[in-house]
Protein backbone atom coordinates (compact mmCIF):
# COMPACT_ATOMS: atom_id res chain seq x y z
CA UNK A 1 0.00 0.00 0.00
CA UNK A 2 1.55 3.41 -1.07
CA UNK A 3 2.14 6.26 1.58
CA UNK A 4 0.46 9.69 -0.08
CA UNK A 5 1.78 12.48 0.67
CA UNK A 6 0.08 16.16 0.08
CA UNK A 7 2.20 18.53 -1.04
CA UNK A 8 0.46 21.69 -0.04
CA UNK A 9 0.51 25.28 0.89
CA UNK A 10 -1.82 27.66 -0.04
CA UNK A 11 0.48 30.49 -0.63
CA UNK A 12 2.04 30.31 -3.97
CA UNK A 13 5.76 30.48 -5.31
CA UNK A 14 6.64 28.39 -2.55
CA UNK A 15 8.14 25.32 -4.57
CA UNK A 16 5.14 22.93 -3.98
CA UNK A 17 4.76 22.09 -8.21
CA UNK A 18 8.85 22.24 -8.00
CA UNK A 19 8.98 19.62 -4.89
CA UNK A 20 6.39 17.44 -6.42
CA UNK A 21 7.72 16.73 -9.81
CA UNK A 22 11.35 16.42 -8.53
CA UNK A 23 10.53 14.48 -5.65
CA UNK A 24 8.97 12.58 -7.43
CA UNK A 25 11.62 12.03 -10.10
CA UNK A 26 14.27 11.58 -7.42
CA UNK A 27 12.01 8.74 -5.83
CA UNK A 28 11.48 6.72 -8.94
CA UNK A 29 15.65 7.42 -10.01
CA UNK A 30 15.35 5.42 -6.43
CA UNK A 31 13.73 2.74 -7.84
CA UNK A 32 10.40 3.33 -5.98
CA UNK A 33 7.02 3.52 -7.80
CA UNK A 34 5.54 6.38 -8.05
CA UNK A 35 2.42 8.59 -8.69
CA UNK A 36 2.63 12.32 -9.03
CA UNK A 37 -1.62 13.49 -8.88
CA UNK A 38 -1.53 17.09 -10.28
CA UNK A 39 -4.20 18.87 -8.59
CA UNK A 40 -3.99 22.62 -9.27
CA UNK A 41 -5.64 23.50 -12.38
CA UNK A 42 -3.21 25.05 -13.38
CA UNK A 43 -1.54 22.18 -14.55
CA UNK A 44 1.64 23.34 -14.24
CA UNK A 45 3.32 19.90 -12.94
CA UNK A 46 1.75 18.45 -16.07
CA UNK A 47 3.80 20.22 -17.73
CA UNK A 48 6.90 20.44 -16.16
CA UNK A 49 6.31 16.36 -16.87
CA UNK A 50 6.84 16.73 -20.09
CA UNK A 51 3.17 16.43 -20.78
CA UNK A 52 0.77 18.85 -22.80
CA UNK A 53 -2.28 19.88 -20.07
CA UNK A 54 -4.06 20.84 -23.22
CA UNK A 55 -3.76 17.45 -24.72
CA UNK A 56 -4.55 15.65 -21.55
CA UNK A 57 -8.43 14.74 -21.90
CA UNK A 58 -9.67 12.44 -20.15
CA UNK A 59 -7.53 13.99 -16.35
CA UNK A 60 -8.29 14.66 -13.06
CA UNK A 61 -11.29 15.88 -13.78
CA UNK A 62 -13.09 13.12 -15.11
CA UNK A 63 -11.33 10.73 -12.56
CA UNK A 64 -12.60 13.05 -9.63
CA UNK A 65 -16.73 12.83 -10.91
CA UNK A 66 -16.33 9.40 -11.05
CA UNK A 67 -16.87 9.09 -15.22
CA UNK A 68 -13.62 7.78 -16.02
CA UNK A 69 -11.32 4.96 -14.00
CA UNK A 70 -8.16 6.43 -12.93
CA UNK A 71 -6.22 3.63 -14.33
CA UNK A 72 -6.89 4.72 -17.69
CA UNK A 73 -5.91 8.20 -17.61
CA UNK A 74 -2.63 7.80 -15.57
CA UNK A 75 0.62 8.48 -18.48
CA UNK A 76 3.65 7.34 -17.78
CA UNK A 77 6.54 9.72 -17.96
CA UNK A 78 9.92 9.92 -18.92
CA UNK A 79 11.54 10.41 -15.29
CA UNK A 80 10.06 7.35 -14.83
CA UNK A 81 7.22 7.71 -12.71
CA UNK A 82 3.67 7.64 -13.60
CA UNK A 83 1.23 10.96 -13.67
CA UNK A 84 -2.35 12.05 -13.39
CA UNK A 85 -2.43 14.79 -15.31
CA UNK A 86 -4.38 18.08 -14.36
CA UNK A 87 -5.80 21.19 -16.32
CA UNK A 88 -8.49 24.13 -16.00
CA UNK A 89 -11.28 20.88 -15.88
CA UNK A 90 -10.89 20.90 -12.48
CA UNK A 91 -11.77 24.06 -11.81
CA UNK A 92 -15.05 22.80 -13.11
CA UNK A 93 -14.74 19.06 -11.21
CA UNK A 94 -14.68 21.54 -7.93
CA UNK A 95 -17.68 23.63 -8.78
CA UNK A 96 -19.74 20.06 -9.83
CA UNK A 97 -18.32 18.64 -6.57
CA UNK A 98 -19.41 21.31 -4.34
CA UNK A 99 -23.19 19.33 -3.82
CA UNK A 100 -21.79 16.39 -4.16
CA UNK A 101 -22.58 13.72 -1.42
CA UNK A 102 -19.18 12.31 0.34
CA UNK A 103 -17.17 15.25 -1.90
CA UNK A 104 -13.99 15.64 0.36
CA UNK A 105 -13.34 11.95 -0.05
CA UNK A 106 -13.44 11.90 -3.94
CA UNK A 107 -10.05 11.32 -4.36
CA UNK A 108 -9.46 9.13 -1.68
CA UNK A 109 -11.79 6.58 -2.80
CA UNK A 110 -10.24 6.69 -6.44
CA UNK A 111 -6.32 6.33 -5.25
CA UNK A 112 -7.39 3.67 -3.37
CA UNK A 113 -7.69 1.53 -6.75
CA UNK A 114 -4.13 1.80 -7.70
CA UNK A 115 -2.58 2.36 -4.53
CA UNK A 116 -1.08 -0.85 -4.26
CA UNK A 117 0.85 -0.59 -7.33
CA UNK A 118 3.05 2.25 -5.69
CA UNK A 119 5.50 3.30 -3.18
CA UNK A 120 4.74 6.57 -2.86
CA UNK A 121 1.83 8.64 -4.22
CA UNK A 122 2.13 12.60 -4.32
CA UNK A 123 -0.25 14.90 -4.35
CA UNK A 124 0.50 18.65 -6.07
CA UNK A 125 -2.33 20.95 -4.34
CA UNK A 126 -3.45 24.20 -5.89
CA UNK A 127 -2.53 27.50 -3.47
CA UNK A 128 -5.60 27.40 -2.28
CA UNK A 129 -7.70 26.00 1.35
CA UNK A 130 -10.64 25.06 -0.87
CA UNK A 131 -12.39 21.76 -1.97
CA UNK A 132 -9.77 20.27 -3.78
CA UNK A 133 -6.97 20.94 -1.43
CA UNK A 134 -9.57 19.01 1.07
CA UNK A 135 -10.27 16.24 -1.07
CA UNK A 136 -5.93 15.93 -1.18
CA UNK A 137 -5.77 16.10 2.72
CA UNK A 138 -7.94 13.82 3.31
CA UNK A 139 -6.65 10.96 1.20
CA UNK A 140 -2.97 11.82 2.16
CA UNK A 141 -1.08 10.17 5.24
CA UNK A 142 1.08 13.07 5.08
CA UNK A 143 1.42 16.42 3.99
CA UNK A 144 5.03 17.90 3.01
CA UNK A 145 5.28 22.16 3.77
CA UNK A 146 7.48 24.10 1.53
CA UNK A 147 8.09 27.03 2.79
CA UNK A 148 9.72 29.92 1.66
CA UNK A 149 12.16 31.16 4.54
CA UNK A 150 10.53 34.97 4.40
CA UNK A 151 8.42 36.57 6.16
CA UNK A 152 4.68 36.44 3.97
CA UNK A 153 5.73 32.71 3.81
CA UNK A 154 5.35 32.38 7.32
CA UNK A 155 1.88 34.49 7.73
CA UNK A 156 0.07 31.53 5.84
CA UNK A 157 1.40 28.85 7.91
CA UNK A 158 -1.09 29.06 10.56
CA UNK A 159 -3.96 28.93 8.21
CA UNK A 160 -2.84 25.61 7.08
CA UNK A 161 -1.65 24.24 10.06
CA UNK A 162 -4.96 25.16 11.67
CA UNK A 163 -6.44 23.25 8.10
CA UNK A 164 -4.52 20.38 8.82
CA UNK A 165 -5.98 19.76 12.63
CA UNK A 166 -9.41 20.76 11.31
CA UNK A 167 -8.98 18.10 8.53
CA UNK A 168 -7.43 15.04 11.24
CA UNK A 169 -10.74 15.58 13.53
CA UNK A 170 -13.25 15.72 10.78
CA UNK A 171 -12.23 14.00 7.95
CA UNK A 172 -8.51 12.51 8.68
CA UNK A 173 -7.73 11.39 12.13
CA UNK A 174 -4.63 9.50 10.39
CA UNK A 175 -3.43 12.80 8.98
CA UNK A 176 0.49 13.59 10.16
CA UNK A 177 2.48 17.14 8.90
CA UNK A 178 5.28 14.35 7.44
CA UNK A 179 7.81 17.62 7.70
CA UNK A 180 8.31 21.53 6.67
CA UNK A 181 10.93 21.65 3.79
CA UNK A 182 12.63 25.17 3.35
CA UNK A 183 12.74 25.71 -0.20
CA UNK A 184 14.18 28.46 -2.37
CA UNK A 185 17.36 28.81 0.28
CA UNK A 186 19.78 31.75 0.16
CA UNK A 187 22.20 31.17 2.78
CA UNK A 188 23.46 35.02 2.26
CA UNK A 189 19.80 36.63 2.89
CA UNK A 190 19.78 37.61 6.93
CA UNK A 191 15.94 36.96 7.22
CA UNK A 192 16.40 33.74 5.69
CA UNK A 193 18.23 32.83 8.11
CA UNK A 194 16.06 34.23 10.91
CA UNK A 195 13.25 32.25 9.13
CA UNK A 196 14.86 29.28 9.07
CA UNK A 197 16.01 29.32 12.76
CA UNK A 198 12.60 30.03 13.95
CA UNK A 199 10.89 27.02 12.31
CA UNK A 200 13.82 24.60 13.82
CA UNK A 201 12.84 26.25 17.31
CA UNK A 202 9.03 25.77 16.83
CA UNK A 203 8.72 22.42 14.61
CA UNK A 204 11.94 20.25 15.78
CA UNK A 205 12.53 17.65 13.62
CA UNK A 206 9.27 18.15 12.14
CA UNK A 207 11.50 20.58 9.71
CA UNK A 208 13.30 18.41 7.21
CA UNK A 209 17.34 17.97 7.23
CA UNK A 210 16.82 18.61 3.60
CA UNK A 211 17.21 22.34 2.60
CA UNK A 212 16.38 23.19 -1.31
CA UNK A 213 18.33 26.28 -2.78
CA UNK A 214 17.75 29.10 -5.45
CA UNK A 215 19.05 27.73 -8.36
CA UNK A 216 18.65 28.95 -11.64
CA UNK A 217 18.76 25.18 -13.65
CA UNK A 218 16.09 24.07 -11.19
CA UNK A 219 13.58 27.48 -12.43
CA UNK A 220 14.68 26.39 -16.17
CA UNK A 221 13.85 22.72 -15.70
CA UNK A 222 10.34 23.11 -16.48
CA UNK A 223 10.41 25.09 -19.61
CA UNK A 224 11.44 21.89 -20.88
CA UNK A 225 9.55 19.46 -19.60
CA UNK A 226 11.68 17.99 -17.70
CA UNK A 227 12.45 17.10 -13.65
CA UNK A 228 15.83 18.61 -12.61
CA UNK A 229 17.31 15.06 -12.61
CA UNK A 230 16.55 14.90 -16.11
CA UNK A 231 17.54 18.31 -17.13
CA UNK A 232 20.50 18.86 -15.00
CA UNK A 233 21.59 15.97 -13.29
CA UNK A 234 24.62 17.62 -11.76
CA UNK A 235 22.89 20.93 -10.60
CA UNK A 236 22.74 22.57 -7.05
CA UNK A 237 19.32 21.65 -7.57
CA UNK A 238 18.99 18.01 -8.66
CA UNK A 239 21.48 17.11 -5.32
CA UNK A 240 19.12 18.64 -3.10
CA UNK A 241 15.99 17.21 -4.21
CA UNK A 242 18.58 13.25 -4.49
CA UNK A 243 18.86 14.03 -1.07
CA UNK A 244 15.25 14.92 -0.01
CA UNK A 245 13.92 11.89 -1.99
CA UNK A 246 16.61 9.93 0.85
CA UNK A 247 15.21 11.82 3.77
CA UNK A 248 11.58 10.91 2.87
CA UNK A 249 12.94 6.97 2.78
CA UNK A 250 14.15 6.98 5.91
CA UNK A 251 11.51 8.96 7.49
CA UNK A 252 9.27 6.44 6.25
CA UNK A 253 11.46 3.22 7.09
CA UNK A 254 11.81 5.01 10.57
CA UNK A 255 8.44 5.38 11.14
CA UNK A 256 7.28 1.82 9.92
CA UNK A 257 10.18 0.71 12.57
CA UNK A 258 8.29 2.56 14.90
CA UNK A 259 4.88 0.97 14.59
CA UNK A 260 6.14 -2.23 14.88
CA UNK A 261 7.85 -1.57 18.33
CA UNK A 262 4.71 0.07 19.50
CA UNK A 263 2.41 -2.86 18.49
CA UNK A 264 4.72 -5.05 20.26
CA UNK A 265 4.82 -2.91 23.38
CA UNK A 266 1.87 -1.76 26.28
CA UNK A 267 0.10 1.99 25.06
CA UNK A 268 0.95 4.83 27.53
CA UNK A 269 -0.82 8.10 27.53
CA UNK A 270 2.34 10.20 27.04
CA UNK A 271 1.44 11.78 23.51
CA UNK A 272 4.48 13.46 21.33
CA UNK A 273 4.32 17.08 20.51
CA UNK A 274 1.93 17.96 17.37
CA UNK A 275 3.75 20.31 14.94
CA UNK A 276 -0.20 21.24 14.36
CA UNK A 277 -0.37 22.68 17.99
CA UNK A 278 1.92 26.19 16.78
CA UNK A 279 2.93 28.49 14.43
CA UNK A 280 5.64 31.12 14.83
CA UNK A 281 5.50 34.33 14.60
CA UNK A 282 7.37 36.14 11.68
CA UNK A 283 10.26 38.34 13.08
Amino acid sequence: MARILAVANQKGGVGKTTTSVNLAAALAAARRKVLLVDLDPQGNATMASGVDKHEAKPNGCEVLLGEVEIGSVLKRTEAGYDLLPGNGDLTAAELKLMDGMAREHRLKEQLAKVADNYHTILIDCPPSLHLLTLNALTAADGVLIPVQCEYFALEGLSSLLDTIKAVRMRLNPELEVEGLLRTMYDVRNNLGNEVSAQLTQHFGDKVLRSIIPRNVRLAEAPSHGQPIHLYDRGSRGAIAYIGLAGEIIRRERAMYAAQDAASDTPETDDAAPDATDAAPTAP
